[in-house]
């Protein structure tokens, strides 16, 4: 994970060509496989662009969706769930309440649906900020379910009665006292939500509804897909890509969950 977040950084500036590069189309370097020309290590695929560029000018921009589209949907979750669980009669019921109804929605049909309505926004290059923010908005019923039942757990706990009765308000124990001590699932989660999104983010690409004009590893999976049995190599890098970065991010999770859970590691 390191490694990518490296590349999130510094991939542009690492990048050999610049974005949505067509010079091989007009320096007859067009259909490169790999590692037969050192200047396109990755090869080129039938329009020009390089391979390894394009990986590299994608990582930030599919990293942009999965930690931003998370970092919504924990804010809006965390809320949601302290205010749900901690709080008592038909607001806490309303809330949860709506949390179920979030859950049943079809999430990538909607940012589909938004993408197509969207359609002026998408091709002037606010695609990802669209679908970052869209994918942040309808993430977080899961971790308001869950923060709803830490802070249930917590709300319990002799600490929190001793702030009680020094006289500690409502907001005082909720946001210093509870929501501190239910951070770790919430952080595990969250860390296999940003492959959840990134994942989302390659579909949308893939089937055409992202941003034609910002690079992402979808976009070339989309792109290499129509020339698969000629240029294999113009999906199959993006595609590892994508597996390693997802599972640095699950794995990633699991650890957390070993080290933040003291019964795991006992």
């Amino acid at each position: 994970m390191g490694f990518f977040v490296f590349l999130m950084v510094f991939g542009f500036f690492l990048a050999p060509y610049p974005v949505r590069d067509f010079g091989c189309l007009y320096q007859g370097c067009t259909n490169l496989p790999p590692f037969t020309d050192w200047a396109h290590p990755l090869g080129t695929e039938n329009s020009g662009i390089d391979v390894y560029s394009e990986i590299l000018n994608g990582t930030p921009n599919d990293l942009f969706v999965g930690i931003g589209a998370t970092v919504i949907s924990v804010a809006i979750g965390v809320l949601v769930g302290a205010i749900a669980g901690y709080g008592r009669g038909f607001s806490s019921a309303i809330l949860l309440g709506f949390t179920q109804v979030f859950l049943t929605l079809p999430v990538l049909i909607i940012i589909l649906l938004f993408a197509r309505v969207f359609v002026l926004l998408v091709a002037g290059g606010f695609g990802l900020p669209l679908i970052t923010l869209i994918l942040g908005v309808f993430g977080w019923p899961t971790i308001a379910l869950v923060a709803r039942g830490e802070i249930l757990r917590i709300r319990e706990l002799e600490f929190v009665q001793a702030a009680r009765a020094l006289g500690a308000g409502n907001r005082r124990i909720l946001f210093r006292h509870i929501v501190p001590n239910m951070l770790s699932p919430i952080i595990v989660i969250s860390t296999l939500l940003i492959a959840g999104n990134i994942l989302t983010e390659v579909i949308i690409s893939f089937l055409g509804f992202g941003d034609p004009n910002t690079s992402t590893w979808g976009l070339l999976l989309q792109e290499g897909f129509a020339y698969i049995r000629t240029e294999w190599w113009v999906s199959l890098f993006p595609g590892l890509a994508v597996v390693f970065c997802v599972l640095g991010f699950n794995l990633m999770g699991d650890g957390l969950s070993d080290a933040l859970n003291p019964r795991l590691r006992e």
